[in-house]
């Protein structure tokens, strides 16, 4: 297999999720698939060879075309033609499935609009997809500190916007999915972003015997806890409601669950190695 031939496949691999990002970014299936064509051309000219995260590689390609769309659609002060379709005919894989199900609601579709072209990507890329604020500078041409403030911006436009309906699931769901990637990644900043300035983190007794503290209080020290860890850690629905779940082995071991604040920052966060009779789906 030649080189370009390769890269072609692994295009067409990537190209759901790539689309996925460019719809939630722009808004439109059709403008999406432009968007997703126009980054193959410019990949097929492009040396590729020491590119270590492809994926990772196509999406800041994808989101720099975006922004460029979005700027464009701003200067001419269009609004997209159609509403976004949230789910493209299949998906590469389980991370694609999972970014699929995350569909957007109307609410969320209206307040999109209302945001300047930095602000709508940096909070895509980041709450919806978990990009780290200094890949999400390099796209839209500032600091990491710079770009943590567009997503913080559009992130209080967001919960400012949403209905009364699809608030509390969703606001709820955005959070911990923001905590997570913020966790895995080691986004020290990020984890204080979302934390409640007195949250307080407990662990039940079983937990506590696994090495966990008993209570851990203040922003600082929780997102010190969390900061780089969580790889195992899974979104799940805890007694209905959004949480997460340490796998070990295929089975959840520990739960988290989330207490959300109403100013939409994490308030509390409960280990529970023992969960009882809590009922829990895996997402």
């Amino acid at each position: 297999m030649s080189e370009s031939e390769f890269l072609a496949r692994r295009f067409e691999d990537a190209r759901p999720h790539l689309r996925t990002v460019a719809q939630r970014i722009l808004g439109s299936a059709h403008e999406a698939d432009d968007a997703v064509q126009e980054a193959w051309v410019r990949v097929s000219r492009a040396d590729t060879g020491d590119v270590g995260n492809l994926t990772g590689w196509l999406t800041t390609v994808v989101s720099r075309i975006c922004l460029d769309m979005l700027r464009s659609r701003a200067a001419r002060r269009e609004d997209p033609a159609e509403l976004p379709v949230a789910v493209p005919a299949a998906a590469a894989g389980p991370e694609d499935e999972v970014l699929l199900t995350d569909a957007l609601g109307p609410a969320l579709l209206l307040v999109l609009d209302t945001l300047s072209p930095g602000e709508r990507l940096a909070f895509v890329l980041h709450d919806l997809f978990g990009v780290p604020f200094a890949e999400i500078a390099e796209v839209v041409g500032c600091t990491p500190e710079a770009a943590r403030q567009l997503a913080s911006r559009a992130r209080r436009r967001v919960r400012g916007a949403e209905g009364p309906a699809e608030h509390d699931v969703n606001r709820r769901r955005a959070v911990v999915d923001a905590f997570l990637a913020a966790s895995r990644s080691g986004d020290f900043g990020a984890l204080l972003e979302l934390l409640d300035p007195e949250v307080v983190l407990r662990a039940d007794p079983a937990a506590v015997a696994m090495g966990s503290d008993e209570r851990v209080t203040g922003a600082d020290l929780v997102a010190r806890t969390f900061a780089g860890r969580a790889q195992a850690a899974r979104l799940a629905l805890i007694d209905g409601q959004p949480g997460a779940a340490w796998m070990h082995r295929g089975e959840p071991r520990v739960l988290f669950v989330f207490t959300i604040g109403a100013t939409g920052l994490v308030a509390g966060i409960e280990l529970l190695a023992e969960p009882g009779g809590r009922t829990v789906d895996m997402v």
